[in-house]
């Protein structure tokens, strides 16, 4: 269902220009502008109910892989690396605790 709304709401194009977006001000910029990226993650974030706190002890990869299913290529970006690597760091804060 989340995949679908996004679809219907970013045409393939549209999808496969915003990673294009992402690449190319993530090789121009040392602080690209996440925002649109992130407000789409937040949106999928929001309809799975998904918190890292519940997800901790088995991992939830769902947000990512609907990001990747939805968005050609973003596994690419070094904004979906980032997305794992804080995913990563929390994990392990959560376990610590």
């Amino acid at each position: 269902m989340i995949k679908q709304t996004l679809k219907d709401n970013y045409n393939r194009d549209l999808r496969k220009q915003v990673v294009k977006t992402l690449l190319s001000l993530e090789k121009e910029s040392d602080t690209p502008d996440y925002k649109l990226i992130n407000q789409i993650f937040s949106y999928i974030l929001k309809e799975l109910n998904w918190s890292i706190a519940e997800n901790t002890k088995t991992w939830d990869n769902t947000p990512l892989d609907i990001m990747k299913e939805t968005f050609p290529k973003i596994e690419s970006t070094q904004w979906f690396k980032e997305q794992i690597l804080t995913a990563k760091k929390l994990i392990e804060l959560e376990m610590k605790a």
